[in-house]
Parts: structure tokens; sequence; C-alpha cells
């Protein structure tokens, strides 16, 4: 009896430390791409905040909008790496190329939709966000020249994606890592050297920058598939296959779409209330958000890495190694959340060194103590439910979660905060960071039933 529990935890100490060798692997070079993107994110609300209040708070409301395209490229890469994952785990790399074209024709289309509607009503589209004239007018400048930068990042988003599910996040990682690097600089250039004190012309040069690294990166993305990469840019195929890889596609990514984007345009919302609250609330979330985002880009490495090993796993019948992942990716997801919890608290002094009037200033104190505590709950719940869940094809979860917790309760709750109860507001900015803190009992629930462990791959041999 005690030789063979002796064994078995000989065995659970080598799968540890094979899992940690290879979750590490994807995590860090993942977490980097997070933490650089994050970090030019805050670069340039830094940047702009030396220009003025008003084009910081401006470029934040209308980077909503690429925000939410992002949603639609968060969604329907998670659908091509979900099945992309588990294939690789069969080592099927036709099929693999099949899932590429088929997520490349979506994510074109909905590039081309975001561009038009960027370019020609972006006047319309700030004043979703806000009734002040000035801001209304610095974001369309920025919107209508960062609008061509869609078309580049469809195609490349797809393919970034897929390779990260492919165990080829070092690849990943360094394209984006490169292009915002060089986007932090020429923005720089642009703010401090080219057009200081001239806040039109700045946000237009922000917005071109964005634009030209955009396409850079495209460019390098093609040059690799080309020449050293596993999958081509090339149409989808017209066969049998073709269309039953479709349906599948369509079967994972349209929950995980329709998660994100529930998700995102209740975010959005938010920003909303915010931007009609006043103008001082704009910017000091503009800045907390940035912090929030800085804080969890490890936990956010986590829920994607492991979500590769987890899918890895399953599509080649490993079912136990995919439930012992999983345990161990919440419990790192639950210790990393409280670092990023105490990481805010630490960097709160070096924060206050954008410039904000007095009253921002003051609401920017509050939510930064807000943000600590949401962490924990944000880390566990990317990790449970974009994650893991994903990794299975339990998708649908997601999307029905988030519907329920963020369109049925906080955003009604939110909106009699402020302008039905006109509450404080930091009491406001709490009661919308809510939502994290109410979906983690549900997950959790969810998790232990174990409804995610499924191999979602077809044998598509005899076919062919």
């Amino acid at each position: 009896m005690q030789k063979r529990a002796k064994m078995i935890s000989t065995m659970e100490v080598d799968f540890n430390r094979k899992f940690n060798r290879a979750l590490i692997t994807l995590v860090i070079p993942i977490a980097l791409q997070n933490l650089i993107s994050a970090t030019a994110v805050s670069a340039d609300i830094v940047m702009l905040g030396v220009v003025g209040q008003s084009a910081m708070s401006a470029v934040s409301l209308a980077g909503q909008i690429t925000f939410v395209l992002t949603l639609f490229y968060m969604g329907m890469s998670t659908g091509a790496g979900i099945l992309t994952a588990q294939y690789w785990g069969k080592k099927d790399l036709q099929t693999i190329q099949r899932i590429f074209s088929i997520a490349c024709v979506f994510s074109i289309c909905v590039s081309f939709l975001f561009f038009i509607i960027s370019l020609f009503f972006s006047d319309t589209l700030m004043r979703f966000f806000t009734n002040d004239e000035e801001l209304v007018r610095y974001g369309a400048i920025f919107l209508r020249s960062n609008s061509f930068s869609y078309l580049a990042m469809g195609i490349t988003q797809i393919f970034l994606g897929m390779i990260r599910s492919m165990e080829k996040a070092r690849l990943s990682a360094l394209i984006s890592s490169i292009g915002l690097l060089l986007n932090i600089l020429l923005n720089a250039l642009c703010i401090f050297v080219f057009f200081p004190g001239v806040p039109e012309k700045a946000i237009m040069a922000v917005a071109l920058t964005t634009v030209f690294t955009r396409f850079l990166e495209l460019g390098w993305c093609l040059l690799y598939s080309n020449t050293r990469g596993n999958i081509r840019f090339q149409l989808p195929a017209r066969d049998a296959i073709q269309r039953k890889l479709l349906k599948d596609y369509l079967r994972y990514t349209m929950p995980v779409q329709g998660n994100y984007i529930v998700w995102g345009c209740a975010l959005t919302a938010m920003t909303a209330i915010f931007g009609h609250v006043n103008a001082d609330m704009v910017a000091a979330n503009s800045v907390a958000s940035v912090v929030k985002n800085l804080a969890v880009v490890l936990c956010g490495g986590i829920a994607t890495g492991g979500s590769v090993l987890i899918g890895k796993y399953l599509g080649n019948g490993e079912i136990e190694m995919a439930k012992k992942a999983g345990n161990r990716m919440n419990l790192y997801a639950f210790l990393f959340g409280i670092l990023a919890g105490v990481a805010i608290l630490l960097i709160k002094p070096l924060v206050f060194m954008v410039d904000l009037n007095n009253t921002a200033q003051n609401y920017l104190h509050g939510m930064l103590y807000i943000c600590a505590y949401y962490c924990i709950a944000k880390s566990m719940n990317t990790t449970i439910i974009a994650g893991i869940f994903s990794a299975g094809g339990d998708s649908k979860f997601g999307f029905w979660c988030d519907t329920v917790v963020m369109w049925g309760i906080i955003l009604p709750l939110g909106y009699l905060c402020a302008f039905v109860w006109k509450l404080p507001p930091i009491t406001l900015y709490a009661v919308l960071s809510l939502d994290e803190i109410i979906k983690l009992p549900v997950a959790l629930i969810r998790y232990r039933q174990f409804k995610w462990l499924n191999n979602i791959t077809k044998n598509f041999s005899e076919t062919r």
C-alpha cells in the first residue's frame, strides 16, 4: 500500500514538473506580449496626458471602437484556437490549415465593416460615449485615421492566435512586441518632437503610427508564413471536409464570440456611463483601466497558455492529464491574482505622475483600491472560463454567465446608481466592478462538474 502511494506521489510530482515546464514555455512569451501591449496603451495615454487631459480622454473613448473590434478578433481567434490546439495534439496540420483559412475569411469581413463605419461615421460613434464637443472632435480625428489599421489587424490577429495554439508563443510574442515597441517610439516622436502642444495633429499622428506598425506586423506574418510556417494564407477549399469544419468552427466560435461581445459591449456601456457622468471620471477610469490591465497580464498568460496545453491533452485523449492541468491552473490563477492586487497597491504612487486635475486624482485614488480586489476574481474567472472551459469546447457557459451578470445585474444597477440615485462616482465604480465577484462562485461550481473534458476532434483521414 505504501509502495503504491509512493508511486502515485512520484507520478504526481513528475506531472507537475512537466506541466510547469510546458506552461512556463507558453506563459512567459504570452504574458510578455500582453505586458508590452498594455504598456503601449498606457504609454500612449501618459504621453497624450502631457498634451492635455482632453486629448487623453478623447483617445481613450475612441479606443473603445478598436476594443470592440478586438473582441471580434478574440472570439474568432479563440474559436480557431480551440480546434487548433486539439488537432495539434493529433498533429493534423492539414485540418489546421483549413481552420486557418475559414477564420481568415470571417476576420477580413468584420475588419472591413469596422473600417467603413469608423471612417465615415466617426462623429456619430463618439457621441455615443460623450456629449463634450471637444472630446467628440478629438476622438473623431483619431477614429478616422486609425480605421485603416483594421485592414491589417484582422489577418494578423488570427495568424498569431493560431500559431500560439501550435505552441509557437515565442514567435507570436516577438512579432507583437517589436510592433508595439516601435509604435511607442514613433508616438513619442510625434507627441514630443513633431507636434508638441498641437493636440489635433498629435492625435492624428498617433493614429497613423498605429496604422504603420499594424501593416508592418502583417508583412512579417506573411513573410514567415510563406517561408517557414506550417500554415499559409490561402482561400478555403470547397469540399465535404471544409463544410464539416465550418460547422465545427461556428459551433465553438459563436458562443465564444457572443461571450466576448456581451462582455465587451458591457464594458463599453460602462465607459459610456462614466462619460455621461463627467469628463474627470473618464480620465480617471482611463488610467485605472491601464493599471488594472498591466497587473493581470500574467494571469492572462496562464489562461491562454494553459488552454493550449489542456486542448492538446484532450485532442490526444489524455483526459486525466487535462483534469490535473485544470486543477494546477486554478491554483496558479488564485496566487497570481493576489500578486496582481498587491502590485496595484505597490505602484499606486507612480500612477499619480499622470497629469490629472484634483478631482480626477481623487477618483483615481479610490478606483485603484477597488481594482486590487477585482484582480483576484478576474484572474480566476479568466483562467476557468476563457482558458479551461474553452479548451474543452465548453464555450456556451461564458456567454450565458456574462449575459445574465453584466446585462441583467451590473448595467441596470449601474444605470440606477448613476442617473436615478445619483450616488458618488467611486460608489458607482465599485458597483460596476462587482461582475467578476458575482461570476466566480458560479464558474467554480461549473468547473467541478467537469463538463469541459471533451475531445472535439474528428478523423478526416478516410475522407481525404
